[in-house]
C-alpha cells in the first residue's frame, strides 16, 4: 500500500506575515507610531529569541522624545568633530537623525564574557532586531533596521549606557507606512541552499 501524503500546510496569518515582511524606507514612515499596548507586543516578540544559556545578552532602549533630542545632539557633535567643515544642513540632519520616524528603538548587544561564545550572543541580538521587524509588520506598521555611522560611535554607545565590550546592533525605526513598498528580488533557493 502506498503512503498517504500529508495535506499541505495552510497559509496561516503568521506565515503570510513572515513571507510578506519588507523593510520600509525611513522617509516613508509617518505618524502614528504603535501605541503603548502595541509596542509592548512588539517588545515581547523581540525577546522571544534563541539565547544560549538564557543570558539575555542584549538591551532594548526605546528612545523618548527627550532621548531622541539628546542622542541627536551627541551625533551632531561627533559629526562636526570628524568633519569640521560640515554645513548647517548636515548638522541639522544629524541632530534630527533619530527623529526621522515617529519611533526609534536601539538594540544593544551586551555579551557576557567568559560564558557562552560571544558570536552566539551577538547573533541573539540580531535575532532580537529581526523579531522586532516581524512584529512591527504583523501589526501593520513599517520598520527599518539601520546601523549607519552612529552604530559604531563610542560616544553614542556610551550615551545609551553601553560598556566598551558592547556593540550597537542597530536602530529600528518604526511608524505608519505612507506607501506599501514593492518587494525586492529574493535569492533563488537553489543558489543559497545545498545538501551535505
Amino acid at each position: 500500500a502506498g503512503t498517504t501524503q500529508k495535506p499541505r500546510v495552510p497559509m496561516s496569518h503568521a506565515l503570510h506575515a513572515l513571507l510578506t515582511r519588507r523593510s520600509v524606507s525611513v522617509r516613508d514612515l509617518t505618524t502614528p507610531a504603535p501605541n503603548a499596548d502595541e509596542l509592548e507586543h512588539i517588545l515581547k516578540v523581540a525577546t522571544r529569541v534563541p539565547d544560549h544559556g538564557k543570558l539575555c545578552p542584549w538591551k532594548i532602549i526605546v528612545l523618548t522624545e527627550e532621548g531622541t533630542e539628546k542622542l541627536g545632539n551627541i551625533a551632531a557633535a561627533q559629526f562636526v568633530a570628524q568633519y569640521p567643515d560640515a554645513t548647517n544642513a548636515q548638522l541639522e540632519a544629524e541632530q534630527h537623525r533619530f527623529a526621522r520616524a515617529p519611533l526609534c528603538v536601539a538594540v544593544i548587544s551586551t555579551p557576557k564574557l567568559g560564558t557562552k561564545p560571544v558570536w552566539e550572543q551577538e547573533l541573539s541580538a540580531g535575532a532580537v532586531s529581526t523579531n522586532m521587524l516581524h512584529a512591527i509588520h504583523a501589526l501593520g506598521y513599517g520598520g527599518k533596521w539601520l546601523t549607519e555611522w552612529v552604530a559604531y560611535d563610542a560616544e553614542i554607545l556610551k550615551a545609551l549606557g553601553g560598556a566598551s565590550t558592547d556593540r550597537i546592533a542597530g536602530f529600528i525605526y518604526i511608524g505608519s507606512k505612507t506607501l506599501e513598498p514593492e518587494d525586492r528580488e529574493r535569492p533563488k533557493l537553489e543558489e543559497v541552499v545545498s545538501e551535505y
